[in-house]
C-alpha cells in the first residue's frame, strides 16, 4: 500500500511539473529561431549518412517552436537524399522554412598553387542551383584547416569567387568558425582575422559560432566591434544545452547583435546532458524566455 501511494504521488508531481513547463512555454513569446539539423544527427543522420526519414523529427522541431532549419545533409544536388524541391516542401509542410545549409568543397593542391579554381567552381555552380531550388537564404562553409599563409590566401580568393556566384543567384555565402581559427598560421597571422580582412564583405559573411569563439579564448563582442556588420548569422551554442555552462555571455552577445549585423540565429547542440529532444527543447526555451533575445533579427 505504501509503495502504491508513493507511485501515485510521483505520478502527480510529474503531471504538475509537465503542466508547469507547458504553461511556461505558452507564455514565452514566439521568436524566429532556426536549428542546425546536425543537432538531431542521431535521429536522422548527417553529411551522407542518413539512418531514418526526417519527417517526424521536423514535425517535432516545429511543435517545440523552432521556425527554420539549417541543413547538414547536402550531397550531389540532394538534401538528405531528397530533391531540393522535396526537402523544401517537407520543411514547409510542418510550418518551418529552409534557412541555410552547411556544405563545402576543398581545393586541390594544384588549384592552390595555380590560383585557378575553375574545376571546383563547377561543383559550386551545381551546389548553388540546388540551394536556390531548396529556398535557401545562406550557404555556409562549415570549416577550413590550413597550414600555410599561402593556402589561407588562396582560400580567401576562392571564397570571394563562391560568394560572387551566390550573390548572382540571390543567395549569401558565409564561413563558420571553430576554435582553431584563433591560432596563428606560421606564427604570422591569426587565421580568422586574416580571413575577415581578405574576403570581400560584399560576397562573404561570417557565421559566428559563439561557443567556439570563447573556446578559442576570444570575445564575440570584441569581434563585433572590430568587424561590424560581418556576422549575419550566429550559431548559438554552449558546452551542452544553451545557457547551461555559464561560460558564454549570451546577454552581451545579443545586446550587440545590431553592431554584428545579425539577421538570423541558429541553435546547435553538439553534446547533451539529457536525451536529444529534451536538450534541444531546453536550448530553445532558454532563448524564448531570455529578455535580451529579440523576436526577430530579420530586416524583412
Amino acid at each position: 500500500m505504501r509503495n502504491k501511494l508513493l507511485v501515485a504521488v510521483l505520478i502527480l508531481l510529474t503531471a504538475v511539473f509537465t503542466s508547469d513547463i507547458a504553461s511556461a512555454r505558452q507564455k514565452a513569446p514566439k521568436k524566429d529561431v532556426a536549428i542546425q539539423l546536425y543537432s538531431v544527427r542521431s535521429l536522422i543522420g548527417s553529411y551522407g549518412n542518413y539512418q531514418n526519414d526526417y519527417t517526424a523529427v521536423l514535425k517535432s522541431l516545429s511543435e517545440m517552436g523552432y521556425t527554420a532549419v539549417e541543413a547538414a545533409g547536402y550531397d550531389d544536388g540532394m538534401f538528405y537524399s531528397k530533391s531540393p524541391e522535396q526537402f523544401r516542401r517537407d520543411v514547409e509542410a510542418v510550418g518551418m522554412k529552409v534557412l541555410s545549409s552547411h556544405c563545402t568543397k576543398g581545393l586541390t593542391e594544384a588549384e592552390i598553387q595555380s590560383g585557378d579554381f575553375s574545376e571546383s567552381l563547377k561543383w559550386w555552380d551545381k551546389c548553388i542551383a540546388a540551394h536556390k531550388a531548396a529556398g535557401m537564404t545562406y550557404i555556409v562553409t562549415p570549416s577550413l584547416k590550413v597550414k600555410t599563409v599561402k593556402e589561407l590566401d588562396a582560400y580567401c580568393k576562392y571564397y570571394n569567387e563562391i560568394g560572387k556566384r551566390c550573390k548572382q543567384s540571390g543567395l549569401k555565402y558565409g564561413y563558420h568558425n571553430h576554435a582553431h581559427e584563433f591560432k596563428k598560421i606560421e606564427d604570422q597571422v591569426v587565421m580568422w582575422d586574416y580571413m575577415l580582412e581578405n574576403t570581400d564583405p560584399e560576397y562573404v559573411f561570417y557565421q559566428m559560432d559563439v561557443y567556439w569563439v570563447v573556446m578559442g579564448q576570444a570575445s564575440p563582442v570584441d569581434y563585433f566591434e572590430k568587424y561590424p556588420g560581418r556576422f549575419k548569422v550566429l550559431h548559438i551554442k554552449d558546452r551542452r544545452e544553451i545557457g547551461q555552462s555559464g561560460m558564454v555571455g549570451f546577454d552581451a552577445i545579443f545586446k550587440n547583435a545590431e553592431t554584428a549585423g545579425v539577421e538570423s540565429i541558429v541553435v546547435e547542440v553538439e553534446r547533451y546532458s539529457f536525451d536529444v529532444e529534451t536538450s534541444i527543447r531546453m536550448s530553445l526555451d532558454y532563448l524564448l524566455e531570455a529578455p535580451f533575445v529579440k523576436a526577430s533579427y530579420s530586416n524583412k
